[in-house]
């Protein structure tokens, strides 16, 4: 995967941080990734990332997602760097759904459409990491009533999806690709010791794919390695 600009958000632990720590090392990594957290008290592994690295600028930014002063604020930041070329990649990690106005630090161009190669990772592209426990589709009567109780959390994942598709059809003459991705169940502190995936695995699995996004999976929602999950 190749992108000069990358915003994580929530990057300061778990599955943003692996993002961070494994775009920093690809071989042609980005020119520079723009880190959020909410929490100043929490950001000492982005420090350190930030401090040993000679290849990307580590761009750390205070940042509530729900917050539209501090969209605003985190908007001057990346335009102070990447100028006109807007944003990359957007990795929407932060847990809450996206809209309008955090979709503005892509800076879009309206005179940009899809052309004939399809859109690619390293053009403009939105990333929502969403999970399979969202899918109303996948919630039979066969779920253990362990999992039912995630209720909170299933409901915010099927908005989040929902809120992707209609932004991707809002958008889809605008030649941003949007798609969302389940991770996997991943060892973190919301997925827990028991979760059967290393954050390194899925992290690695889903930076390859991004790799082979194009046109055709505008809107869609994916697994880790780029299989399609129902809604």
């Amino acid at each position: 995967m190749e992108a000069e600009s990358v915003m994580v958000t929530g990057a300061n632990r778990g599955i943003g941080l692996e993002f961070v720590k494994q775009l920093v090392k690809l071989p042609k990594p980005p020119r520079f990734v723009f880190a959020t957290y909410r929490n100043e008290n929490s950001i000492q592994d982005l420090k350190d990332i930030q401090e040993k690295c000679k290849e990307t600028q580590v761009v750390l930014i205070q940042m509530d997602i729900s917050n539209c002063n501090d969209i605003e604020k985190a908007k001057k930041v990346i335009e102070e760097k990447v100028g006109d070329k807007g944003l990359n990649l957007l990795i929407n990690n932060a847990g809450v759904g996206i809209d309008l106005d955090i979709l503005s630090l892509l800076q879009i161009n309206p005179a940009t459409r899809w052309d004939t190669s399809g859109m690619k990772v390293p053009e403009q592209a939105v990333v929502n990491i969403s999970s399979l426990m969202g899918s109303i589709t996948e919630l039979t009567d066969s779920q253990s009533k362990e999992l039912l109780k995630a209720f909170s959390y299933r409901i915010s994942k099927t908005a989040l999806n929902m809120a992707m598709r209609v932004i991707a059809l809002t958008i889809k003459d605008q030649g941003v690709l949007v798609v969302n991705m389940c991770p996997g169940w991943v060892k973190t502190d919301m997925g827990t010791e028991h979760a059967t995936l290393e954050p390194s695995e899925s992290i690695s699995a889903m930076l390859n794919t991004f790799s082979n996004l194009n046109e055709s999976h505008h809107g869609a929602f994916l697994d880790r390695n780029g299989n399609t999950y129902p809604f």
